[in-house]
């Protein structure tokens, strides 16, 4: 069977228990597996294993967590890096190309666009005095990734995360990231000339790089 792995990471610093559940959500899963997905594959940071732990007691034991046909499974972190997870999600003989998602950590995008794989970001707006949501934004509008949005997720206790009650974009996010691979752009990209955008890529790029992770 031809694998198609969909990588989440939160990052190494910041909790970001919302991804996670919106991830983990029937809505979600059901994108999953309408578009072919076999595995998802989680980093889910310090204090995220207790969601996937819930899925994991509704599962008999000794056997993987699967919901959906799809085959689930985390870490909290690599402290290599997390270049081969998102490897993972590269086409190759026994595989086809999946996507990462990703908090808007610069450091986890730009592995992700050195790569070049369908990549969503996810902007935790629960952080102070950080420039996510613009980062995000400006590299949707110049075509590198696709910026997936939590707005609409509430918050809940870990119990609710299988009755599915985390409404999202992230389902739409990932439909559109099938149509934005066969449009991927290199990275990183040709600075030559002005900014077609106005807004200063790399000064955003520069700023952000203080949260490296």
């Amino acid at each position: 069977m031809v694998q198609k792995i969909c990588f989440v990471t939160i990052g190494a610093t910041a909790s970001f228990d919302e991804l996670l559940q919106a991830v983990l959500s029937n809505a979600f899963f059901q994108a999953l597996e309408a578009l072919e997905y076999t595995h998802l594959l989680l980093q889910y940071g310090k204090n995220g294993k207790k969601l996937l732990e819930e899925l994991d007691t509704s599962t008999a034991p000794g056997r993987k967590i699967n919901r959906h046909g799809i085959e689930i499974s985390g870490f909290d972190f690599n402290s290599k890096g997390l270049g081969q997870e998102m490897w993972s999600t590269k086409a190759a003989q026994d595989r086809a190309e999946g996507v990462v998602i990703s908090h808007a950590g610069s450091g986890s995008i730009l592995d992700a666009l050195r790569i070049r794989v369908p990549l969503i970001v996810v902007p935790n707006t629960s952080l102070l005095n950080n420039h996510q949501v613009e980062l995000a934004e400006e590299l949707a509008k110049q075509g590198y990734l696709v910026h997936g949005r939590l707005e609409s997720v509430i918050s809940v206790v870990s119990s609710t995360v299988l009755s599915d009650p985390l409404p999202s974009d992230l389902p739409a996010a990932l439909r559109a990231s099938e149509a934005h691979r066969k449009k991927l752009q290199a990275w990183p990209p040709n600075n030559r000339g002005a900014d077609p955008s106005g807004t200063g890529l790399a000064g955003i790029m520069a700023e952000e790089m203080g949260f490296y992770d």
